[in-house]
């Protein structure tokens, strides 16, 4: 049923995926799925960029994610399953879809906290995936 597994994980905020991430391995060895897992860079605006950070801020600052996204695989994904690691820059859910339709996931999982009252008036990024998403999403809560 599910092929391509896409877990979406916030590496500065272990409470954003430790229910998703048992969710997410679950259906991996249920469905024989590859798991594709996601971090999204929170993009600075150019000028910002320009004018506080110094030249090749952006590339060491992807470089380390991916360091940390390895190391992350490395520590918690079972080396039967086949892991993926994407890194993209930009808005946390767009960066999700975007990434879930580039490798045509099947399922996305997604973790999510018990909304506050700003969630409702705002919108938490999982109810915004929930919303867009072209496949099947599963939403963990902590």
């Amino acid at each position: 049923m599910y092929k391509k597994v896409l877990l979406s994980i916030d590496l500065n905020d272990e409470t954003s995926w430790t229910a998703s991430l048992e969710a997410a391995l679950a259906m991996c060895r249920t469905f024989d799925a590859t798991l594709h897992l996601v971090h999204v860079i929170a993009e600075a605006p150019e000028a910002v960029v320009k004018v506080y950070l110094p030249n090749g801020s952006t590339e060491k600052l992807v470089k380390q994610f991916t360091g940390m996204m390895n190391t992350f695989v490395d520590e918690h994904i079972p080396e039967e399953l086949k892991a993926v690691v994407h890194l993209c820059r930009g808005g946390i859910y767009s960066g999700i879809l975007e990434t879930a339709r580039k490798v045509k996931a099947d399922l996305i999982v997604i973790g999510s906290h018990r909304p506050t009252m700003g969630d409702f008036l705002l919108g938490p990024n999982a109810a915004r995936v929930v919303r867009h998403a072209e496949c099947a999403v599963l939403v963990a809560r902590n």
